[in-house]
């Protein structure tokens, strides 16, 4: 494991989320107290160990904010040579999502329940990562909120630490101002590039939300380079 000498410090100013109170089901309380121990990874005093927590070392991908985990657990399962690790900070969606991996009983998926900014401030080895999606992010439609997008410069510099070379960052949004204001982002990074590639995603109930609005969904994707300037 790193030293930690290479992580970001990151202040929160505006965090890109708030927490919701939404109603947790019994069954969803029960996946949190008894499932968590098995799929869930809490905060360390260094950096986790993903070579030791999935007991293997394999590609890996990360999940930003993944709602209920559906479509989380059906990606999991559909590519076992992968190894994914998944961000949400809303207890319901988290408490589903293991109810989701208990049925399955998944190996190569492992959850976290915590602001994913500081997730890959420090939680994450540098240059551990193949892939970062970040599928439907809260699109803060107002103006006055758009500070609170979380694809910011700030934002792109962790992703910049934990993805390897040649890595890549893949965002869905079904807002066409979202995707304006992520590719105004990206183009001021050099060291990404627009790819077109297959996202390999499956449909999310945040993506079949836009479609009933008659929204157009929108696939980004971008690589980083293989040496960082």
């Amino acid at each position: 494991m790193n030293s930690g000498e290479d992580k970001i410090t990151h202040p929160r100013r505006v965090r890109s989320f708030v927490r919701r109170a939404g109603r947790v089901t019994a069954g969803q309380q029960r996946a949190l107290r008894e499932l968590w121990p098995r799929w869930g990874l809490d905060e360390v005093s260094d950096e986790l160990d993903l070579d030791a927590i999935f007991g293997r070392q394999a590609p890996r991908v990360v999940e930003i904010g993944f709602g209920d985990g559906e479509s989380l657990v059906a990606m999991a399962a559909a590519n076992p040579e992968l190894d994914f690790v998944g961000i949400e900070v809303h207890e319901p969606g988290v408490g589903h999502c293991l109810l989701q991996l208990d049925a399955a009983n998944l190996s190569n998926l492992r959850l976290i329940r915590h602001d994913a900014i500081e997730v890959l401030a420090g939680w994450l080895p540098a240059q551990s990562i193949d892939r970062v999606q970040l599928f439907f992010p809260d699109p803060w439609p107002k103006k006055r909120h758009h500070k609170r997008r979380i694809v910011q410069p700030g934002f792109i510099a962790l992703l910049r630490r934990i993805l390897k070379p040649g890595g890549v960052m893949q965002v869905a949004t079904d807002w066409a101002n979202y995707a304006e204001h992520i590719e105004d982002v990206m183009r001021q990074e050099t060291d990404f590039e627009r790819i077109a590639i297959d996202s390999g995603r499956l449909e999310t109930k945040f993506e079949r939300r836009g479609q009933r609005l008659g929204h157009d969904i929108v696939d980004l994707s971008y690589r980083l380079a293989s040496a960082v300037r």
